[in-house]
């Protein structure tokens, strides 16, 4: 089956494509850098990327831990919208880590940490976004909320529906205990992929759904990406760190239309990705991946954040049905330690905008 000429598919890629923008965070055990960072493509060059505002953060959250890492971009393609959602985590502290990885996922924040912004240089302050609610109000049991990432459903709500159809799915990883174990002591449960939806990522709009991804052991940091066949037909990707007995990323793939719901049939593709930039050679030495596409040819690329501390490394791919290899580029160029986030696809107006106000960016005063 042969594709369109739109490899992102959904959503749209904007008018006069333009240059793109990363959002990621850095991890430094002796400072404060686990806040938000944004990287300029070099020109129209998805392969060369420069900091801006000189390297240093641009937001910074004074919620809850007052941490956040694992950012991502996303738009919303009714009003142009864009937000920048996030974990609430802080692992370090004053040259010391602020708790064990048992008491992050057992009993972190339930929050994501949220910005947004109409210009992509002015921002709003942040806000917490609760994904433990239930469209009747209810709470379900979450250990943490990382990882999170959104895609746009132009049809998701029935006819009628206050607000629009249109919503954004959102998905993360967390534990989910059971409703009389509000200690969180099942030592039996393990991390899964849950998704929500909301057309704002405010608590008033938002409701958790259920479970996205449930591969019978931990499994967190998923990364999607659409692209539209030429019958019509709305593909959808996602590549998924397992920290089980199969460790590493894989990547798989569903034609469904309701990809979030159970009935969602998806086939793997390519398994143990990424390995070859560990420097273990082990395929749990690579998470927090991220998929995007090029919009001015059909390239799409996946970076694949190795850890501990050295970060984003490229895949790419030129039909992502047949699977990622390496990008072996003298010319790929990203900051040292840039790690886990997302790409958004801009225009030509937002990347000169960008450029324009480097140094300025940030929270409205």
């Amino acid at each position: 089956m042969s594709l369109s000429a739109n490899p992102a598919g959904c959503p749209a890629i904007p008018a006069d494509p333009y240059g793109y923008l990363l959002v990621h965070f850095i991890e430094d055990p002796q400072g404060y850098a686990e806040r938000i960072y944004l990287d300029l493509s070099d020109g129209d060059d998805p392969e060369r990327w420069e900091p801006l505002n000189g390297g240093e953060p641009i937001l910074t959250s004074p919620l809850g831990t007052t941490g956040v890492r694992d950012p991502y971009l996303v738009r919303n393609p009714e009003t142009g919208t864009v937000y920048v959602i996030a974990t609430d985590l802080r692992v370090f502290a004053d040259g010391e880590p602020t708790g064990s990885w048992y008491d992050f996922s057992h009993h972190g924040s339930r929050n994501l940490i949220i910005w947004k912004s109409d210009d992509l240089v002015h921002w709003s302050k942040p806000w917490a976004l609760d994904v433990s609610r239930r469209a009747d109000g209810t709470r379900a049991e979450l250990g943490m909320a990382w990882a999170p990432e959104a895609l746009w459903v132009p049809d998701y709500y029935e006819e009628g529906h206050e607000g629009g159809r249109g919503a954004f799915v959102l998905y993360w990883s967390s534990k989910l205990f059971a409703g009389d174990d509000p200690e969180h002591a099942d030592d039996a449960v393990y991390d899964r992929v849950l998704w929500g939806a909301t057309n704002d990522f405010t608590n008033n709009t938002f409701a958790l759904g259920g479970v996205l991804i449930d591969a019978g052991s931990n499994t967190i940091d998923t990364t999607m990406i659409q692209r539209e066949l030429s019958d019509g037909t709305l593909r959808t990707y996602r590549a998924t760190k397992s920290n089980g007995p199969k460790p590493g990323i894989w990547l798989d793939r569903t034609d469904s239309p309701r990809w979030w719901e159970p009935d969602a049939e998806w086939t793997v593709i390519q398994r143990e990705i990424g390995v070859d930039w560990t420097e273990s050679g082990h395929p749990g030495g690579v998470e927090g991946p991220a998929l995007f596409a090029s919009h001015s040819e059909p390239i799409w690329y996946l970076y694949v954040d190795v850890i501990p501390s050295i970060g984003y490394r490229p895949m790419v791919s030129a039909d992502p049905d047949r699977g990622f290899d390496y990008l072996r580029d003298d010319r790929f160029h990203m900051a040292p330690h840039t790690k886990h986030g997302g790409v958004l696809s801009l225009t030509r107006t937002e990347y000169d905008r960008l450029r324009a106000n480097d140094g300025c960016i940030g929270v409205r005063a």
